[in-house]
This record gives C-alpha cells, sequence and structure tokens, in this order.
C-alpha cells in the first residue's frame, strides 16, 4: 500500500502528520521569505512542501484556514495561568507578549501589520488567533473582580489593553533600548494593579 500524502486512503485512515508539517512549515518559510499573504499561493505552498494541491485541500477548506493554522503554529501556545494568583497569572500573560519561539517570526510578524490593517479578511484572521489569549487574560482578570481583588467597576477591556501594549511596543518595535525585557513584565503588572486593585 502506498504511503505517500496522495494516496488515496480509506475512511477512518489517519493522515500524514509529516505532511501536515511540511505544509505548515513550507508556508511559514514562504512568508518569511518575504511572500506576502495576498500573493502567496496554495501552488506555491504544495510546490514548497513537496505535495500534490489535493492534499493541501483535504486538510484545510482554502488558504485563508491554512494560514491561520499556519501563524497559530508560528506565534505556539501560551502557558496557561497557574491559578495561583491574579499577579502571578498577569505575569506570566504579559511575558508571552510578542514572544516567538521561531526565528522566522521576527520577519513574519512585522510584515502582516499592514495586509492586517489593509485588509478585511485579515484583520479577521489576526483577530482569529489573538482571541485565545485575550480570552485567557480576560479570565485571569474576571476571576480577580469575583474574589474581589480587583475593583468591581474595573473596565476589563481597557485593562488588557493596558497590560499588553507597553509589552507589544517595546518586543516589536524597540521602543526603548534601555529597558530590560527581562523584568518588564513584572513592571507593567505591578503598574496597572496599583490602579485597579480594591481598596
Amino acid at each position: 500500500m502506498s504511503t505517500t500524502a496522495d494516496a488515496p486512503r480509506p475512511p477512518g485512515r489517519p493522515r500524514s502528520v509529516r505532511a501536515d508539517e511540511a505544509i505548515i512549515e513550507a508556508t511559514l518559510d514562504l512568508l518569511a521569505e518575504g511572500s506576502t499573504i495576498e500573493a502567496i499561493s496554495v501552488e506555491a505552498i504544495a510546490a514548497r512542501a513537496g505535495v500534490g494541491k489535493a492534499t493541501i485541500y483535504r486538510r484545510w477548506p482554502g488558504k485563508d484556514a491554512l494560514l491561520r493554522d499556519a501563524l497559530r503554529t508560528l506565534k505556539g501556545t501560551p502557558p496557561p495561568p497557574s491559578g495561583r494568583s491574579v499577579r502571578d497569572d498577569l505575569i506570566t500573560l504579559v511575558s508571552a507578549i510578542g514572544r516567538n519561539i521561531d526565528p522566522r517570526a521576527e520577519r513574519i510578524m512585522p510584515c502582516l501589520v499592514p495586509e492586517v490593517n489593509r485588509s478585511p479578511e485579515h484583520y479577521a484572521l489576526y483577530q482569529n488567533i489573538i482571541e485565545p489569549r485575550r480570552a485567557m487574560m480576560r479570565e485571569v482578570l474576571q476571576r480577580g473582580v469575583r474574589d474581589g481583588l480587583l475593583r468591581a467597576d474595573l473596565d476589563i477591556e481597557v485593562t488588557m489593553a493596558m497590560l499588553a501594549g507597553p509589552m507589544l511596543v517595546q518586543r516589536m518595535m524597540r521602543w526603548h533600548p534601555d529597558l530590560d525585557e527581562s523584568t518588564l513584565p513584572e513592571k507593567i503588572v505591578d503598574g496597572v494593579l496599583t490602579g485597579i486593585r480594591t481598596g
């Protein structure tokens, strides 16, 4: 029986993880080399990955779904909050903002900003990737309000922007060369908590 990714497979046969990985890697490589979201094609991805277009369409309904999964892979999964304390959990989440293990992210993410601003479809793609991260931070803040640690009238969405903005600007723009990124998340969280704690 053929074991290639394009071989016919009976119902229930596990799809090739190796083919999935090759497709994702090919997508990220093309983006890192300068291909824009608009210009990148399924044909180019298939050629780079060494698979047929049919292999891609068996796994993803279209290019946008593939790009969403590829960019999620690039961003990685932030460490889940431990639940021990609101402060510690916020530091964990803020520390993950703008931090990418994959070196290709430094070439890909800044190039996506103009496309996200220009295209409603790409903006929706970006929001789809970011919202799960926001949801984790939102839950930590809501827990703090429920436990009486944070103000009952707290604007959760504005507070998330206050926590995320400084870290994102520093990591993406290198806004201030003298800031120590190893201690910055803790300082951001403590500064924001000063204004949102009860009492």
